[in-house]
C-alpha cells in the first residue's frame, strides 16, 4: 500500500506538543539503552534491556503484541507481531541496521495499518549514533504525518 506522507508541523502544529508527549518515555528509553549498550548489537538484545527499562520507569508495554490480519472476512492464521506497543497505542518497532531504509518504514506503517493504530516510533538501535522517526496516522484518509 502507498501512503501519503506529510510532516504535521504543516498540517496541524497543534497536535505536535500532544504527540511528542505521548512518546517522551520510550524516546527517553530507548536513547538510554543506546547509550548504555552501544552500536552493533544484535536487534534481541537492545528489545530485551527496552523491556527491562519500561519495566523500571513503569511504562506500560506488552512485548511482541500479536495481531490477526482479516481478509474477505476470514482471519489470516499467521500471527503477526510488533515488537511492542505502549499505552495500548503506541507500536514501537526495534532495528539494528546500518541505516534505516524504506523496507523498514513499510513495515510500520503497515502494522499500524492494520492494528487500527495511529501511533508508532521506528528506532534504530545499530549505528553510532542512534535513529528514531515518527508517525502519526491518520485511519479517516490514510494520510501518513511524520513528526
Amino acid at each position: 500500500m502507498q501512503y501519503t506522507l506529510k510532516r504535521i508541523v504543516d498540517i496541524h502544529p497543534e497536535w505536535l506538543n500532544e504527540l511528542r508527549q505521548k512518546c517522551f518515555a520510550v524516546n527517553g528509553c530507548c536513547a538510554a539503552v543506546h547509550k548504555e549498550l552501544g552500536p552493533f548489537l544484535n536487534e534481541y538484545m537492545y528489545q530485551e534491556a527496552l523491556k527491562i527499562l519500561f519495566d523500571e520507569y513503569h511504562v506500560p508495554y506488552q512485548k511482541e503484541y500479536y495481531f490477526n490480519v482479516v481478509f474477505h472476512g476470514h482471519r489470516i492464521e499467521h500471527k503477526h507481531y510488533v515488537d511492542f506497543l505502549v499505552n495500548n497505542e503506541l507500536i514501537v518497532e526495534c532495528k539494528a541496521a546500518e541505516k534505516l531504509c524504506q523496507e523498514h518504514r513499510q513495515q510500520l506503517w503497515n502494522y499500524m495499518r492494520l492494528t487500527g493504530k495511529q501511533l508508532g516510533i521506528l528506532y534504530n538501535f545499530g549505528p553510532i549514533k542512534d535513529q528514531s522517526e515518527h508517525y502519526y496516522l491518520d485511519t479517516n484518509d490514510g494520510t501518513m504525518y511524520m513528526f
